[in-house]
């Protein structure tokens, strides 16, 4: 599945995210897998992940 990760297109679905790619050529290993639920959506920001959840709440996952 690509995702989009402008932050604007939340998931329709369940989503285990291992590794991040954009076409900017940027690239995100998250430290452990991430399951992005349903409704949620990631971005890219100043170099960092950050998971914004259905409800609101934003999460900076570790990585690199």
């Amino acid at each position: 599945m690509r995702l989009v990760a402008g932050g604007a297109t939340p998931t329709s679905r369940l989503v285990l995210v291992k590794d991040l790619e954009t076409d900017a050529g940027y690239a995100f290993e998250p430290a452990s897998p991430l399951f992005l639920a349903a409704g949620g959506r990631i971005a890219l920001e100043d170099g960092r992940l950050v998971v914004v959840r259905a409800g609101g709440v934003r999460l900076l996952p570790a990585g690199d």
